[in-house]
């Protein structure tokens, strides 16, 4: 029979070179350097964040009088109702454009092409190249294509068109990333059941990557709220509540206006805290039912 003993003090033999090696890790000057830069980092992008919020709200909140939630705009209240429904509005019409497609694309990448291939590749990389373009290249085509060519005008379809393109990239890859994450065990018990390919996409899958989705879909929504410099070649900024076909200007390119015209800067600050309040509102709702739906 072992000696208990000699087994225990085995165990702390063992434990000794992970010690021993654990000491100069923790002694290393690279690893004391890598660690007060991270640390660094970290508080300064906690401080940055802190500062332009703080500054936001301390010239904003004062600023947000009873004027500001008239229903029609005019030259004296600066109204941002007809702006916040157009935001709203843009916002579904272009989610409603580029998620299926995102999805879909997603899909095909993740399931039937097995990432492999040429064709692969170059999505792929063209995904990524769109990702990385200023939003103003994409106001610019947005312009020469919806608005003129297609001859769509100013409109607020021009500017969910325009805005399903630069958010597209987005859900594609957070979508195929949330793809991927899904153990092949799943895609296998599926097939071993008799379930064919689309059944096992559709009711195995796609819900257990659902939260990576819905994850994507939010940052998507924030891009579209806050993006200014694409909508003004598209959308246009006309202050009225805006049909599909009708220039309108979102919360975004309201605030940029009230700004750049140098007259009303309190107006601008205040309607800077009203998107602020916008923006998370929306991520906490959607956070909210993408919980529900992946416990449903």
């Amino acid at each position: 029979m072992s000696n208990p003993n000699n087994s225990k003090s085995n165990i702390q033999a063992g434990q000794e070179p992970r010690a021993a090696a654990a000491i100069p890790y923790k002694k290393s000057a690279f690893s004391l350097v890598m660690t007060v830069l991270t640390w660094a980092a970290a508080v300064l992008s906690v401080a940055i964040l802190v500062f332009l919020v703080g500054f936001v709200l301390i010239r904003g909140v004062g600023n947000i009088t009873p004027d500001l939630f008239s229903l029609k705009y005019t030259t004296e209240n600066a109204s941002v109702i007809p702006a916040i429904v157009n935001t709203l509005e843009m916002t579904v019409i272009a989610l409603l454009i580029a998620v299926p497609i995102g999805i879909c694309a997603a899909i095909f990448l993740v399931e039937y092409t097995n990432n492999t291939g040429k064709v692969v590749g170059i999505i792929r990389i063209t995904a990524e190249t769109l990702s990385g373009i200023p939003s103003i290249v994409y106001g610019l085509f947005g312009m020469l294509f919806f608005t003129i060519a297609l001859k769509l005008g100013y409109s607020m379809i021009s500017g969910a068109l325009t805005l399903a393109i630069m958010v597209l990239p987005l859900i594609m890859r957070t979508s195929e990333e949330a793809l991927k994450s899904v153990p092949v065990s799943y895609r296998e018990a599926s097939f071993g059941l008799g379930a064919g390919k689309l059944r096992t996409i559709f009711k195995i899958v796609l819900p257990a990557a659902m939260p990576g989705i819905l994850s994507g879909i939010i940052l998507a929504t924030g891009r579209i709220v806050g993006e200014t410099a694409a909508l003004l070649y598209t959308a246009g900024s006309v202050a009225q509540y805006a049909a599909p076909m009708d220039s309108g200007r979102t919360l975004a390119v309201h605030m940029y206006v009230l700004s750049s015209e140098g007259l009303y800067m309190d107006k601008a600050f205040a309607t800077a805290v009203i998107l602020l309040v916008m923006v998370l509102l929306i991520n906490a709702v959607s956070s909210f039912f993408a919980k529900k739906i992946t416990k449903g």
